[in-house]
């Protein structure tokens, strides 16, 4: 292990700080905790956040170097929302931080060591659609009757039931037993299809979500000189919500965390994400894994009125089990209005319950701009925002379907992804879908003709796309789209990897890049995006 001195910068060049003045007593206990394993209980509006930051800098103001501290969240916008900060107190660049969620961190350490567990650095993550329909290709390659037994699960289910067993390290047959048992019988197939859908990946160099931390887990336990490496260089472990962390995340916490200082902040009674096997005990076991845990109670709540925590105090005071972390919220802002739980038999029921009340609250004086309707989830929302049109009554959503989401920006995104790697199937399948008459069976007969084609000419998969063989196999209606298509797949790989491709003085397609290149001669750059095919 490396000595203290390796992790410490022995001074620092930021002015001293007042924890004691910018924290309350509880935050502060928590902030100065010592080196050592420490659990933070503290729920929503206690200011956890801010004690994440603090502790942050409170460890490099005793010397402990930006390196030496991994920060992991639940999303990377809480990473940089902390580290933004530490910046602020202390003026210490972001970039010198190893911060972020489990995923990020994952990706960042799979580029560098990727190629001793097979990935090499180049390789793509695919957004969840195109995993799916891998998979989905996968099942159909192995049995093509499966799909069609009304009996079976779909391709989403067998998605979820594998990444299920992924995240909490257990086998096909236990998820089928514990959550799906209507699939039960289906343990051997299923397992079957994960298999050679790990393969397939392995084989395209691509991941899925859930790789970036299997893979991660297994460079560790694969490698023991890489695991020590982290081990020396992550010092100070700090883990926020740790009650959604599922079993490969905690595994990962105490592979890195040998050196027991590893502070885990959450709230055993708020694990609301089990979709990837968040487990609550990971937090609960949290002092049986680390003996001599320290624990800290953040009881002080700055978001809630009085009336709302003693509803959520006498909540928890119900619960049919002790974890032995009970806690009495106490809120600063005052008392105000009882909260009410009302029952209603359907969604449309509940929009209009909701119109109710906001009239009654505009009767009472308030504006539109002063109420605001909280749901879990848009699809709870949908009746709602029906009965708010209906009526006329403006609204704005905050949030929606993330940028890199929506369909036209995945489907460049792809185009990206099979140039930057041609090996990804997903990202071709998707890009040569928009074209007209090409399915999943064209699809799959275009890119076997290409790696064919690609093989015997020794040229780019992108280069074979625009050989007379392959060309011939594309659909009538889609010719000249798939023409436009190669063009520009071309210029990609050109742009990114122009070492990679050899001479081919027979290209079919460089008349029509030649009357491209003309055709863009002295327009502005405005008006060649305007004016590009879409």
């Amino acid at each position: 292990m490396a000595s203290p001195s390796d992790h410490h910068t022995g001074q620092t060049d930021f002015p001293p700080i007042d924890f004691r003045a910018e924290l309350n007593e509880e935050q502060y206990a928590a902030v100065t905790a010592e080196p050592g394993p420490a659990l933070v209980l503290a729920g929503a509006g206690s200011g956890k956040t801010r004690a994440l930051t603090y502790r942050v800098a409170w460890l490099l103001a005793q010397g402990v170097s930006p390196g030496a501290i991994l920060l992991l969240t639940f999303t990377n916008k809480a990473a940089r929302e902390m580290l933004g900060r530490v910046e602020d107190l202390t003026g210490i660049p972001t970039k010198r931080f190893w911060g972020g969620t489990f995923h990020h961190i994952g990706h960042k350490i799979l580029r560098i060591h990727g190629e001793l567990i097979g990935l090499r650095p180049g390789f793509t993550i695919m957004p969840e659609t195109d995993s799916q329909a891998l998979l989905n290709r996968v099942i159909k390659d192995i049995d093509p009757g499966f799909l069609k037994n009304t009996a079976h699960p779909k391709p989403g289910v067998i998605a979820d039931i594998i990444s299920y067993a992924r995240n909490t390290r257990g086998s096909i047959d236990t998820v089928l037993q514990q959550r799906y048992s209507t699939f039960k019988t289906l343990s051997e197939p299923i397992q079957i299809f994960a298999e050679a859908y790990r393969k397939e990946k392995l084989e395209q160099q691509v991941t899925d979500y859930d790789d970036l931390l299997e893979y991660w887990l297994d460079l560790l336990i694969q490698n023991p000189d890489v695991a020590q490496r982290d081990q020396d260089r992550f010092q100070h472990i700090l883990t926020d919500e740790c009650q959604d962390t599922n079993r490969l995340q905690s595994e990962i916490i105490d592979i890195l965390g040998v050196h027991r200082k590893v502070m885990a902040v959450g709230h055993e009674a708020q694990c609301i994400h089990n979709g990837r096997g968040a487990n609550f005990q990971n937090i609960i076991s949290f002092p049986d894994r680390y003996p001599g845990t320290a624990i800290h109670k953040i009881e002080t709540n700055y978001r809630s009125t009085n009336e709302i925590l003693d509803l959520a105090n006498g909540v928890l005071a119900a619960r049919r089990w002790d974890s032995g972390y009970s806690k009495i919220l106490r809120g600063v802002r005052g008392s105000r209005k009882v909260p009410q739980i009302v029952l209603v038999d359907s969604a449309r029921q509940q929009a209009k319950f909701i119109i109710r009340r906001i009239d009654q609250l505009i009767g009472d004086g308030y504006q539109l701009g002063d109420i605001a309707i909280l749901y879990r989830a848009h699809y709870h929302a949908m009746d709602l925002q029906i009965e708010l049109s209906r009526r006329g009554v403006p609204f704005i959503i905050t949030s929606g379907v993330r940028f890199f989401e929506q369909a036209h920006i995945r489907d460049l995104v792809a185009q990206l992804r099979f140039a930057a790697n041609p090996r990804d199937y997903a990202a071709f399948e998707r890009s040569v879908r928009l074209l007209f008459r090409v399915g999943e069976v064209t699809a799959r007969r275009l890119y076997k003709k290409i790696q064919t084609t690609a093989d015997e000419s020794h040229i780019s998969y992108i280069q074979a796309m625009t050989i007379d063989s392959v060309s011939a196999k594309v659909p009538s209606e889609a010719a000249e789209d798939w023409k436009q298509l190669a063009l520009t797949l071309q210029q990609v790989e050109e742009a990114l990897y122009p070492s990679r491709l050899a001479e081919n003085k027979d290209d079919l397609f460089d008349k029509v890049r030649k009357k491209a290149e003309r055709e863009i001669l002295g327009q502005t750059e405005s008006e060649i995006i305007v004016s590009s095919p879409s």
